[in-house]
Order: C-alpha cells, then structure tokens, then sequence
C-alpha cells in the first residue's frame, strides 16, 4: 500500500469518527450553547425560590423557638470528628476538630415548590432561629471562617432543617494517672443548650508506651546496671568506685525530675514514679554498699597491723631474756716461768673468764599484712543479690501493668 492510500484511509477514518462523535453530542443533550427553552426554565426556577424564601420570612420571629407554649423542640445532633489531638497531660484537656450537625424543625418554614430540599447560603442563618447549643466543658472554641464561614444550611419542603458547622474544640478531659504510662482515659464531650439535658460523648484513649520506654525506662534501666559494674572492682579501688555511685545517684535525680516536668502536679505516684523511686533505692543502696566495704576493709587492716606488732613485741622478749643469760667457761693453765724465777715459784693459774653475751641481730617488727585486689565478702553476695533482686522486680512490674486493664473512671467501658 503506497502513502497515498494510507493517507486517504487516516482522513476517511477521522471522518467517521468524528460523525459519531457528533451524533452523540445531539443525541445525549450535550450542547455548547444552551436553547432558549432551558434559559426560560431556570429563570423560572429562580424567581419561584426568590418567591418561597421571601414567603417564608414574611412575618417570621427569629426570637421564638418552633412550637413554642404547644410542645418541646426536637434537635438532632451529630458529630463527625475530622483530626482528634493533641492531648495534654499538664493541662488536662484535648482538641478535636468536628463537623457539628444540628437537625429540628421548624412547621413555619414549610414550602411548595419543584424541588423538596433547598441548599441555602450561610446568611440566611442568621434570620431564622437556631439553637443555643454550647459545649460545657469547653474551654476554648473556633468556628472556621476561611475562605468563606464553613456553614451548611439546607430546608426540606417539610420545614425540617440541617445546620452544619466546622469546629476547632479544646475541652477538658479529667485524667486518672495512677497507671502512667499504661493507662487509658474517657475524655468527655458535653454539649447541650441553657434549658435541656446536656449530652455527653466520650472519646476512649489509650497510650503508646513506646515513647515512655525510650526517654525514661532505658536510661534508668541502664544506669541501675551501671552502678552495679563497681561490685566488680576490687576493694582498694576508692575514686573509681565513688565515681560510680554518685554519678549514678546524680542521674536517677535528673531522670526523675525530667520525668516529672511532663505530667501535672497530682498528689498520687504514678506507675512511672514507682518504677524511678525503685530504681533509684537499687543506685543508693550500691554506693552505700561501698561505703561499707570501705569501712570493714580499712577496720581488717587496723587488725591485722595490730596482731602483727603484737607478735612482733612477743618475739622480741622472748630474744631478750635468751641473750640476758651469761654463759661461764674455765680454762686451766700453767703459766711459763720467767727465767728470774724458780720453778716451783710459779704458782698454778686457774683463769675465769667471762663471755660477754653476743647480742642477735635485731630483726624488724612484721609489718602490717595488706594484700591488695582482694575481694570483699560483701561484693561477692552483692554481685548476685542486686542483679537478681532487679530483675525480680523488673518481671513482677511490666507482668502488673502490661496486663491489668485499666481503670477508667467516670465513663461507661466502650462497648
């Protein structure tokens, strides 16, 4: 097939669809220009609304409630939550962004007309009555005006009407913190007008632990751990020991407190106060610990150097009255006579001669015995005694909380 046949076949073909195309616009009453039948037919829908409106608030009251002295109204509430949070602890309150729906009716404001429900603009609120419903524990409330006030308003031929707001709501949520941070908590939201029964919805919340376990749980866990590793260096090891525990005290002190600026001033402990005030008994009692080592490691030394200068005394008197004992020897002799004299004039010599008594060399009194990286009797049950006492308590106290359910007071269990 040559280029001219193609081009000829795309052109008949684009043709074809364009007819169709066409023949459905006609066909379906898709049109770019509307007919003069269907501008006559809106201006008359126009003008029979403008009609009904100016009707309906002809001689209307805005001050009186519907069937007032004949019965009681009926308003209907609804509420869809868009963005719940966030939710203060310090403050003890939430905030919740709704759509607030209101329903009732109103017998004075029934029409006729081509269509059964009317949408209305924001203004004509303000001409009617609506109701005073007001939040009870709100604190602070923000109706959203941008771009335009976010107000709905629509009108049944029957006079029934539904009015809806968006709202940004910060209301209180009284908080039992005795399980912190595993406890759960019904914040309330109460509404309802000056005259009739307050209404009251409740928002069941429950918190991550997550967060509470990384910041606080850890670090005292750790540092708990860290003040037992003193346990494993010897006795004469004051300064790094001493170290050890009152660096370890120092940050329980600041993990306590830091713990302590994220939660209101109640007068109850919390499960997490519990756990910090443990934590921080098991550092305490490991540098007093120490100190009592320290304390019976100086005493052993006191009597040791003691028993050796005893012994050292003892030996010594026991030298003294050895060498103090004098020692006689005899020795016979003739002595030579001199030429001058005779023989027989040379009398016999009986010589006694004293030993001087030799002294013994001094020896040195036995110094006091200390033996260094030794190990204290007291380190070695504790080695044992706090890591099993901790994990002990580690076990009964996630075991109580993980798997109680929490108490909420003041709310029905959500069903």
């Amino acid at each position: 097939m040559d280029n001219g046949m193609v081009s000829d076949f795309i052109m008949i073909k684009n043709f074809f669809l364009f007819c169709v195309s066409m023949s459905l616009a006609s066909h379906f009453g898709f049109s770019q220009t509307p007919t003069p039948s269907v501008k006559e037919e809106a201006n008359d829908n126009i003008t029979i609304f403008t009609r009904i409106l100016d009707g309906l608030l002809d001689g209307y009251d805005n001050r009186l409630r519907p069937g007032l002295g004949e019965r009681i109204t009926q308003v209907k509430t609804d509420i869809y939550v868009t963005s719940f949070g966030p939710v203060s602890d310090t403050e003890m309150e939430y905030t919740i962004d709704v759509f607030f729906r209101q329903s009732w009716k109103d017998e004075r404001l029934r029409f006729k007309g081509p269509m059964q429900r009317l949408p209305l603009n924001n203004l004509l609120a303000s001409k009617i009555w609506t109701p005073d419903t007001f939040f009870h524990n709100g604190k602070k409330s923000i109706a959203h005006n941008m771009t335009t006030p976010n107000k709905l308003l629509r009108l049944e031929d029957d006079g029934t009407l539904l009015y809806t707001m968006r709202l940004t709501i910060s209301a209180e949520c009284p908080m039992q913190l005795e399980d912190f941070p595993m406890d759960a908590h019904a914040c309330p939201l109460k509404f309802g007008s000056c005259e009739y029964t307050i209404m009251t919805a409740h928002f069941h919340l429950k918190r991550k632990i997550g967060y509470f376990v990384i910041q606080t749980y850890l670090p005292c866990i750790m540092t708990v751990i860290l003040s037992q590793v003193s346990f494993w260096l010897n006795r004469e090891s004051v300064p790094a020991r001493t170290v050890f525990g009152v660096t370890t005290v120092l940050t329980m002190t600041t993990l306590s407190i830091s713990a302590r600026n994220s939660l209101p001033k109640v007068a109850y402990a919390t499960a997490m106060d519990w756990f910090i005030a443990v934590c921080y008994a098991f550092v305490f009692s490991a540098l007093i610990e120490f100190a009592t080592v320290n304390y019976f490691t100086k005493r052993s030394w006191a009597w040791d150097g003691k028993k050796a200068q005893e012994a050292a005394k003892i030996k010594k008197k026991e030298r003294n009255l050895l060498g103090n004992k004098p020692t006689n020897t005899y020795s016979t002799g003739k002595m030579t006579p001199a030429p001058n004299m005779p023989k027989d004039s040379a009398p016999s010599v009986i010589s006694n001669t004293t030993s001087a008594p030799v002294k013994p060399a001094e020896e040195k009194p036995a110094e006091s015995k200390k033996t260094y990286n030794s190990i204290s009797k007291i380190d070695k049950m504790s080695r044992i005694i706090f890591p099993v006492l901790f994990g002990t308590f580690n076990l009964v106290y996630w075991a109580t909380y993980l798997n109680r359910e929490p108490v909420i007071k003041g709310a029905n269990s959500p069903k």
